[in-house]
């Protein structure tokens, strides 16, 4: 028996991940146990799943999350691939709920998979967008090949320097990804100082934030959503290396052009 039984709303949000999980491993960007994806489901549990009985004990999160209190997530297994998360999400990932201290969590369902090592950093952005009244609920971190490679570059570690470029390669990367890439310089990974650095990029307008020599970290409104920024964001980089390695510079969109979509389509500026 599953959580999911019966519970439509929620089995296709878990749904959305496994689907999800399977682009990232076909795209490459999944090897082995790589990458991470938590959402907050908390709007899909009913009296019957409140009922329900944990089957861990208290799990400390590393930090108080004030916001977080009594709020569901699933969230991916730790040391768990992508590629078997896409075809049993419930047999690699955690439904976990917050405690009342707002300082651990415990496993609900549907088995004892521990979640991804890096849940505290999940969770603190999480509690983050929900204090500033945020629609997002969903958060996914991945290994983007094109993007990972741009970040062995100095020039486009340069605040907006890799967003002004991956918007000019193609119209759509600046009609779907309007607020561009957060740039984090390297630092250790799971870390606090990490997290905290991805949440000031995210408090500084940006959607998808980028780890130096790593990967993304994304949120969105849903899994899906945090996936197509990085896919769009990602395209735009291929572009740009496709065109260095026909030998030439791209011309990429002018300033001109970018604001006339930024006028016409009236994206953030």
């Amino acid at each position: 028996m599953s959580i999911l039984d019966n519970k439509l709303a929620l089995k296709a949000e878990i749904d959305k991940v496994a689907e999800v999980a399977g682009y990232l491993w076909m795209k490459g960007w999944a090897e082995r146990n790589g990458g991470n994806i938590t959402i907050n489901i908390t709007e899909w549990i009913d009296e019957r799943m409140l009922a329900l009985p944990a089957i861990s004990g208290p799990i400390a999160i590393g930090k108080t999350l004030p916001h977080l209190k009594g709020c569901w997530f699933y969230c991916k297994g730790t040391q768990k691939r992508m590629r078997d998360l896409a075809r049993d999400p419930m047999g690699n990932g955690s439904v976990i709920r917050i405690t009342p201290d707002c300082a651990h969590y415990v496993i609900v369902a549907d088995a004892p998979v521990a979640p991804t090592s890096e849940l505290p950093s999940h969770l603190a952005v999480h509690d983050y967008l929900l204090a500033k009244g945020s629609s997002y609920r969903a958060s996914l971190h991945t290994h983007p090949i094109e993007l990972v490679a741009l970040t062995h570059n100095k020039k486009w570690m340069e605040k907006d320097a890799a967003s002004r470029m991956l918007w000019s390669m193609i119209p759509e990367t600046k009609a779907f990804c309007p607020r561009g890439l957060g740039m984090v310089p390297y630092m250790l990974p799971s870390s606090v100082e990490l997290a905290d650095a991805t949440i000031k990029a995210i408090d500084d307008d940006y959607d998808v934030v980028m780890w130096e020599k790593h990967g993304v970290f994304a949120v969105d409104t849903d899994i899906m959503s945090a996936f197509d920024q990085v896919d769009v964001l990602n395209k735009a980089a291929q572009i740009y290396i496709a065109a260095r390695n026909m030998g030439f510079d791209p011309d990429g969109m002018t300033d001109t052009q970018m604001k006339e979509l930024t006028d016409v389509f009236g994206l953030p500026k």
